[in-house]
């Protein structure tokens, strides 16, 4: 596995331990990905690595939960597996959608990944509503309270100015609801957007404010329909996803002994 553009270096800095599931997020896992070269591109290329800690992280008294790098034109975040599993059993949508991506989206699956992807129906539950929705309602709020966080680019900040709010959130806000209603009708994520033209119309500014709080609007009562009769379960077996984080584990550590 290789990010385009970075040194051995770099990736060992991005990457400090053994990565298990690594796969694109944000607006290329959404196909909504503008690259930079387009004058109106406000993205970065983002990644989620899943990676085993030493085993000295999970028999003694250090710890590692994760990092995040931003590195020229990528955002790479890695969380330690069991960080990882701890934000599924909660239907954390950014963690989440790690488990719903296209095939070809995917840059590295070994085997304890793949033991994630094959048990990803197991944190799909009523909590999903609670989750998207918190993220959405983040995302409205700070649609039109911009206060040009360190994450804004200059194209970004041209185009808060421009609007006087900020279409990219407006942009999430839409998808994340419209996610997290389909996921509660029918338990799966689909991560890979096919309304993605008309999310896309939204990040560039070319829906206006009151058409954007006017969706939501509609969104929001349409996933709360969706909860009502959503037969998903309740919460996620604990019990069971402990079960696996051990198989996980130990499978790791069973082959890198020999």
């Amino acid at each position: 596995m290789h990010l385009k553009g970075t040194t051995q270096a770099e990736m060992a800095d991005m990457f400090p331990h053994i990565p298990i599931l690594v796969g694109y997020r944000g607006s290329i896992a959404h196909n909504c990905y503008v690259p930079n070269t387009n004058p109106m591109s406000v993205d970065d290329k983002d990644v989620m690595g899943i990676s085993i800690a030493p085993l000295e992280c999970y028999m003694g008294l250090d710890q590692w939960e994760g990092k995040e790098t931003f590195l020229r034109e990528w955002d790479v975040v890695v969380y330690e597996v069991r960080k990882f599993l701890r934000l599924l059993e909660k239907a954390n949508p950014n963690v989440l959608s790690l488990l719903w991506l296209q095939p070809h989206h995917y840059l590295l699956i070994e085997a304890g990944g793949q033991m994630l992807l094959d048990h990803r129906q197991m944190f799909m539950t009523k909590q999903l509503y609670q989750s998207f929705t918190g993220y959405a309602y983040g995302q409205l709020k700070r649609m039109t309270h911009h206060n040009y966080a360190g994450y804004m680019g200059s194209k970004r900040k041209a185009l808060v100015d421009k609007l006087g709010w900020d279409a990219k959130n407006g942009s999430h806000l839409c998808r994340l609801l419209r996610m997290g209603t389909e996921a509660l009708a029918t338990g799966e994520l689909h991560v890979f957007r096919h309304d993605a033209p008309q999310l896309l119309e939204i990040k560039r500014g070319e829906w206006s404010l009151e058409q954007v709080q006017a969706e939501a609007q509609r969104l929001f009562h349409r996933a709360e329909e969706a909860f009502d009769r959503c037969t998903l379960p309740n919460h996620a077996d604990h019990a069971a996803v402990n079960k696996l984080a051990v198989e996980i584990l130990q499978s790791h550590f069973a082959k890198e002994q020999g």
